[in-house]
């Protein structure tokens, strides 16, 4: 019998906005919250117990994203330090979805700046739909099968 893993019910991932990432305006440019999303992802598997890394190199499992969202609420500009918060709001056998919601935390600047999601498809090396290895299901909370 395996043992019983606890699901991660959430992440934290912490982020400072690089000059880089700012428009002309002196804000972060739209598309970084994407980049910022997957940094959040992939820490949030981290947390969970394996690294996203291993799943591909070692299970040969990868999550295609199959749907993006993204609400922006109020910028984040320059050395602003932004707090990432993902969590699993769908999952089963097949796919799943993550949820960011993302805040400034400094100080009289704290606020929701924007809230996502991503969802995504478990593909094998081939591109095709697999099933997620049943040693996973525990870390994203899915029931075991009955036989």
């Amino acid at each position: 019998m395996s043992p019983v893993l606890t699901p991660v019910t959430k992440s934290v991932t912490r982020i400072r906005a690089r000059y880089s990432e700012t428009d002309q305006m002196g804000v972060v440019y739209h598309a970084n919250y994407l980049v910022w999303m997957e940094v959040a992802r992939v820490d949030y598997c981290r947390t969970a117990g394996f690294r996203y890394r291993d799943l591909e190199s070692e299970h040969g499992i990868l999550l295609a994203v199959t749907e993006v969202d993204c609400r922006y609420l109020s910028p984040a500009r320059y050395d602003d330090e932004v707090e990432i918060v993902t969590s699993l709001t769908r999952v089963n056998y097949r796919a799943l979805t993550f949820g960011y919601e993302m805040r400034l935390v400094d100080g009289e600047k704290a606020r929701k700046i924007a809230t996502g999601h991503t969802s995504h498809i478990f593909l094998n090396r081939e591109m095709r739909p697999t099933t997620l290895p049943q040693k996973f299901w525990g870390m994203f909370g899915i029931p075991e099968r009955s036989a």
